[in-house]
């Protein structure tokens, strides 16, 4: 019975995901998941990825939490739409919660929509919310097996973004083993080193991603 049950919500999510994507296709707004671990650096990513992008696209946020509204204030205090999207303990945000968060924003005035999912490696992968694009998160402190242990999140992701790159000499992380690991599951994700503290590779990353929501906006 429980796996019926599960079944049926996943199907059901997918519906309403391609109501999403319809939705945000009629006004060429290109959405974004970001998903991550707690602290691994999503926020951070995402102000970097404003502020880089912000003089070319209009950017909107969508920011997912089970509780709080810390990250969202820092987006708002950068003059960016956002909307706080609290979960109460749900460890993911699915399509329905995306559906109901799109009449909050006035979607002829946004060319890309950022989403800030839930701090978790398993559950968010499983969902999708009517994406274009997924972008995966891991900081050089959670360690170089992250990929083995949760492959659906990385099987699924256009991008990973190996966060905290400026760490590397105080841990023992292997480069290679991730994007071995990576290219075994999803041949076709782009892998980006980056440090939002020191800005290396941001800018290799935040042009990749720019020219993925160009081809998206311009169809």
């Amino acid at each position: 019975m429980e796996i019926k049950i599960v079944k049926q919500i996943l199907e059901w999510n997918e519906d309403v995901s391609e109501e999403v994507k319809a939705a945000l296709s009629e006004h060429k707004v290109c959405l974004i998941n970001v998903m991550g671990s707690p602290g691994a650096g999503k926020t951070s990513l995402i102000t970097d990825i404003i502020n880089r992008l912000r003089e070319t696209y209009r950017i909107g946020v969508i920011e997912g939490d089970i509780a709080g509204a810390i990250d969202a204030d820092k987006i708002d205090k950068m003059g960016i739409p956002v909307v706080q999207l609290q979960t109460d303990g749900a460890c993911h945000i699915e399509a329905m919660s995306i559906r109901h968060m799109l009449s909050f924003f006035n979607l002829g005035e946004i060319d890309v929509l950022i989403v800030e999912n839930i701090g978790n490696l398993v559950c968010p992968a499983e969902f999708n919310i009517g994406e274009d694009m997924r972008v995966a998160i891991l900081s050089v402190p959670e360690g170089d097996d992250k990929v083995e242990k949760y492959p659906l999140m990385f099987a699924t992701t256009d991008a990973l973004v190996i966060n905290k790159y400026d760490m590397m000499p105080y841990f023992e992380f292997d480069e290679e083993r991730v994007r071995r690991n990576v290219s075994d599951l999803n041949a076709k994700a782009h892998v980006f080193p980056v440090s939002t503290k020191t800005g290396q590779g941001a800018l290799e990353f935040c042009t990749w991603l720019s020219e993925k929501i160009a081809e998206k906006i311009k169809k």
